[in-house]
């Protein structure tokens, strides 16, 4: 009954800040480098932020370092969305957010990580590398928002996932702080729901943003990052294998080309199926739903690293195949 309230409440919202975006002229333009064709209005998926403020006002006060990294980088990028910042302030402080997630999750009441026993160089080293990895992820969900519903529609089998895993008593029991994780992770789900119901169509009612694309990575790892912080096992980041595999091999392709990486583009194997290809950008996203949904199932009937590394090798070998194929449409 809860979860029905919150459900409605946030498509009220949504639909209110269609109106408060529809003022102040916050839309997308159709333009060169993107895939649409129409004026659409940006920024959408405050509707994560908001979800998750919903989460912290009435479940998860004490998580206030994650929900104040994630206000951090949703605030960031909400102002980015209306007007272009420079990268300069931006890593920064995508940097701070991220180091606040971080330090929630080694704080935690489960946490494998002993910060008393623990060497202040193992700590460094762990936040140093979980902040180059964690925002990395981060840019990348956000390169990857680039056609209508894969966003959402790939958010919704990701939180799912993690909600699947969380949700059994054998993995980390069912104390609170499981509880609470999975309270956020219901909550953010119903606005995922309501997000798609706008998103998810051939010509659709909103984008995402830099907002909505920036929280909803930022939400996803924190809740997936759990999962890895207790176990101690990064080979569940298998729940993220597909955009990670296309994300990296796009920068990669893009260095090979002496790109400048930071600059928008059109050449992620998705677009070249949405637009030189002419797929729907529905039965794209579809895809993407499809094959992230039986990598996720893949994992957890078969959890591990050599996992990993079979979908990656896969996927990679996809990637090729496919632009070796397909990329000189683009070319043209």
């Amino acid at each position: 009954m809860q979860i029905a309230i919150i459900f409605l409440s946030l498509f009220i919202l949504e639909v209110l800040y269609f109106k408060v975006a529809d003022y102040f002229n916050i839309i997308d333009k159709p333009s060169e480098r993107g895939s649409s064709k129409f004026i659409t209005l940006r920024g959408g998926g405050i509707i994560f932020y908001i979800s998750a403020l919903i989460w912290f006002i009435f479940y998860g006060r004490e998580y206030w370092l994650f929900f104040t990294g994630l206000s951090i980088v949703s605030i960031l990028s909400f102002v980015d969305d209306i007007h272009s910042l420079s990268a300069r302030l931006r890593l920064p402080l995508q940097f701070i957010g991220m180091l606040l997630l971080l330090s929630q999750l080694i704080l935690g009441n489960n946490s494998i990580i002993d910060i008393n026993s623990s060497g202040f160089f193992t700590i460094v080293l762990i936040l140093v590398l979980g902040l180059v990895i964690c925002t990395g992820a981060m840019n990348v969900f956000n390169f990857m928002d680039g056609i209508n519903g894969i966003t959402g529609g790939y958010s919704l089998i990701v939180l799912s996932a993690i909600l699947f895993i969380l949700d059994r008593e054998t993995l980390l029991g069912q104390s609170s702080e499981v509880e609470t994780i999975v309270s956020l992770l219901k909550i953010v789900l119903s606005a995922a729901l309501v997000f798609c119901f706008f998103n998810f169509r051939s010509r659709a009612k909103c984008f995402a943003g830099d907002v909505g694309s920036v929280s909803i990575a930022f939400i996803i790892l924190f809740t997936l990052g759990y999962i890895v912080i207790n176990t101690g096992d990064l080979s569940w980041l298998s729940f993220l294998v597909v955009y990670g595999v296309d994300g990296c091999l796009t920068i990669l392709h893009r260095i090979m080309l002496h790109e400048n990486i930071s600059q928008p583009h059109r050449k992620h194997l998705f677009q070249i199926m949405a637009n030189e290809l002419k797929i729907p950008h529905v039965i794209v996203s579809l895809v993407y739903m499809a094959v992230q949904l039986l990598c996720c199932i893949w994992y957890i009937i078969y959890p591990g690293y050599l996992t990993l590394l079979f979908q990656i090798i896969i996927l990679s070998i996809i990637y090729i195949l496919f632009m070796r194929k397909f990329f000189k449409l683009h070319q043209r």
